[in-house]
């Protein structure tokens, strides 16, 4: 292994939410009088903190959310979890293989801890996932595009970031990890490759993923 720490982004990485949420947040953000569509809600919102929604829908309307935006939002999205959320495929096999050869790898996840660990419960993650490999964009200051939270992650896990790999499937994940100074492996299955062209390397099966840490 050329690294040190495989630092996971958590949603369409490791568990296949982004379908959910997505569509669960352009519906409510239509419903709230600002329309958007599934495809808009990817472009503009997959791999972000919350913050971001607020910013963009005031910078582009003038208008705020409502002040229990957050809290409805993720009382939907964790509703749809428990129906529907599975893991990643391949996602249980890699971290089995990480764990299997003692190679060190925690989540940096714009999510907020509770709707990571709703995720990881309902998928069976949670057995390679305890709370000292998790870390959220609730923990720094900014969110990605900035490379904060990977900084964050490589700094409680020990690790300098050169020797660090970053998994992620959004274009601001992948800009913030650049960002850190870390190798970044782009997650195409869901995002077009052209859209993580920065990255370090691209592939679109999770399960190649140990072989091309190698």
């Amino acid at each position: 292994m050329r690294y040190d720490l495989v630092i996971f982004d958590n949603d369409g990485v490791l568990v296949d939410s982004e379908p959910i949420s997505n569509k669960l947040l352009a519906g409510y953000l239509t419903e709230l009088g600002h329309p958007t569509s599934y495809e808009e809600s990817l472009r503009d919102y997959m791999g972000a903190a919350m913050h971001r929604v607020h910013d963009l829908v005031e910078e582009r309307t003038g208008r705020r959310l409502p002040e229990d935006f957050d809290d409805v939002f993720h009382g939907r999205v964790f509703a749809a979890f428990e129906r529907e959320l599975e893991p990643v495929p391949g996602a249980v096999e890699v971290l089995e293989r990480l764990a299997a050869d003692g190679v060190p790898y925690c989540v940096a996840s714009s999510g907020s801890h509770e709707r990571i660990r709703v995720g990881h419960r309902k998928t069976g993650l949670d057995k390679w996932l305890d709370d000292g490999r998790i870390f959220s964009s609730q923990d720094v200051g900014r969110g990605k595009p900035a490379p904060d939270l990977f900084l964050y992650a490589a700094q409680r896990m020990g690790v300098a970031p050169e020797k660090c790999a970053v998994v992620e499937d959004s274009p601001l994940g992948v800009q913030a990890a650049v960002a850190a100074g870390m190798d970044v492996y782009g997650f195409t299955a869901m995002t077009p490759a052209r859209r993580l062209s920065s990255a370090t390397e691209l592939f679109g099966d999770m399960r190649k993923l140990p072989d091309l840490l190698t």
